[in-house]
């Protein structure tokens, strides 16, 4: 059982707490962490390390700054199949999807050492009779970041390498039903030579998060979770003068056209909803169908869903693993169950599922959901889970009507081989991610991490020139050198 360090000043240092959390292998039930739950007093010395290294860091030039980042990219690189391996462990995930999502963070590096074109300010000669006027990126100071148990890897390098690339200095408090990957992944930053205090590391629960909020010394922070956590960071880290983005919840649908290619959208849908046990923000949650597509892509769907594989992710040809914990299958088994009670038809049930060999893990097989009513329990709420609800409409408009009367915009997608479709599509549906003809819209890091409504609470969104706009801050300055100011040589 690996013992859960904190991070702080360029030194591993030993929690002193009461309270842990214990991490079990989801797929096995294996113990394989206790998660130090550590609150404000871990917080401070985090934040006061964080400050201290802030005003050399800044001065720090940023093509200085990016060398770590292309030493980060290499270790990352290196190390992806143990990265891998942790995040299945620990998260439940398939290797496949593990190593993928680390594929992702190394592109956010890649884009972050690009800062030295992307946080360039900008001037203007002569706004007025030898007056010159230009703009300034400037790092914020301190940041954090409270990240989620489903992407142990991925989600921090929304954020991290713009931190640092941009010379502000770091503290992340990873979910603490994840903690390896973080432990892993500071064993790499280590090597980095990075000078002490510039990036920091606190495990614990809501403790912390409040340490975080409250500590005057922070002054941007970075959330990804559920919609209620989100908006309670939000409305703190707000009323505290922090600068905040908090990536909420969803209820992602993909529509599907009577035009479209069935076996693809059938394929993409399925891949969507089940990858990841359903566990992700993107994850497609409502199928729509749409005319005559309704009796062909319910039949393929159900096959799809019955035939997939579902075991321990380290094992080979398996496609789909556990939920994380007991708590969360207990949840999911009883959100299907109220779904039928609401009249939804129960095709595919994935619910008292047991692997062999594997009979502690937390399983849920993929589960289909037909006849889902508008406006009922089970069409409103985040499963977070391999379910996937269908409905039925007769026309785009009132799928787009549908989509648009939910309470989030994370991501919807549409299914079509028609152009005017597509268009019409993207143009009113009321979401921040938009795919045609993709299940997972997810943007490339060059691009931002969007979302709306309940999605999203800030204005500035992960990744990209969003995430340099959200981590430095903008300064005028306009000046006048009258020539009989001007010292004669």
């Amino acid at each position: 059982m690996q013992k859960i360090m904190n991070y702080i000043g360029g030194e591993w240092v030993e929690p002193h707490c009461m309270d842990f959390f214990e991490v079990l292998n989801p797929a096995t039930g294996e113990l394989l962490a206790r998660t130090p739950l550590c609150g404000k007093a871990e917080v401070e010395a985090a934040a006061r390390a964080a400050s201290e290294a802030l005003p050399a860091w800044r001065r720090t030039p940023a093509q200085e700054r990016i060398q770590y980042l292309f030493k980060l990219k290499t270790l990352l690189e290196a190390n992806l199949d143990e990265i891998g391996r942790t995040i299945t462990m620990e998260s439940g995930k398939t290797l496949e999807e593990a190593t993928g999502e680390m594929r992702r963070a190394i592109e956010n590096v890649e884009v972050a050492c690009g800062i030295p074109m992307m946080a360039k300010g900008e001037i203007a000669e002569d706004i007025a009779s030898g007056l010159d006027e230009m703009l300034l990126r400037q790092p914020v100071g301190v940041c954090a970041s409270i990240a989620p148990f489903n992407f142990p890897g991925m989600i921090a390098f929304w954020y991290l390498p713009y931190v640092l690339a941009c010379g502000n200095t770091y503290l992340i408090k990873p979910s603490e039903k994840v903690p390896l990957t973080m432990q892993l992944m500071f064993r790499l930053i280590e090597q980095l030579g990075l000078p002490n205090g510039v990036i920091n590391l606190v495990n614990g629960a809501k403790a912390a998060v409040d340490g975080i909020l409250e500590h005057t010394a922070i002054r941007a922070v970075t959330f990804v979770g559920a919609t209620a956590t989100a908006r309670y960071i939000y409305r703190r880290a707000a009323e505290a003068g922090k600068r905040v983005q908090a990536q909420g919840g969803a209820k992602n649908p993909v529509v599907i056209l009577p035009d479209a290619d069935m076996e693809m959208a059938v394929k993409i849908t399925a891949d969507s909803a089940f990858g990841c046990a359903g566990q992700r923000c993107l994850a497609t949650s409502l199928a729509v169908t749409v005319g005559d597509a309704r009796n062909a892509f319910v039949e393929s769907i159900c096959d799809a869903a019955a035939s997939r594989k579902v075991g321990y992710g380290l094992d080979e040809g398996v496609q789909m693993g556990p939920v994380i914990n007991a708590a969360s299958q207990r949840r999911i088994e009883e959100l299907i169950g109220g779904g039928v009670s609401e009249g939804a038809g129960l095709p595919v049930d994935g619910r008292r599922t047991v692997i062999p060999e594997y009979e502690r893990g937390s399983f849920v097989r993929p589960t289909i959901l037909v006849d889902v009513q508008p406006g009922s329990e089970i069409a409103r709420t985040e499963v977070f889970g391999p379910v996937l609800g269908v409905m039925h409409v007769n026309s785009l408009e009132e799928a787009i009507a549908l989509i648009n009367q939910g309470s989030y915009g994370n991501q919807a997608s549409l299914f079509t081989a028609s152009g005017s479709a597509a268009r019409k599509f993207r143009y009113e549906v009321e979401a921040g991610n938009i795919g045609i003809n993709i299940g997972v819209a997810a943007p490339m890091a060059s691009f931002p991490f969007s979302g709306w409504k309940d999605s999203f609470f800030g204005d500035l969104h992960g990744q990209g020139m969003d995430a340099v706009e959200f981590f430095t801050q903008k300064k005028v300055v306009v000046e006048r050198w009258p020539k009989e100011w001007t010292r004669k040589f």
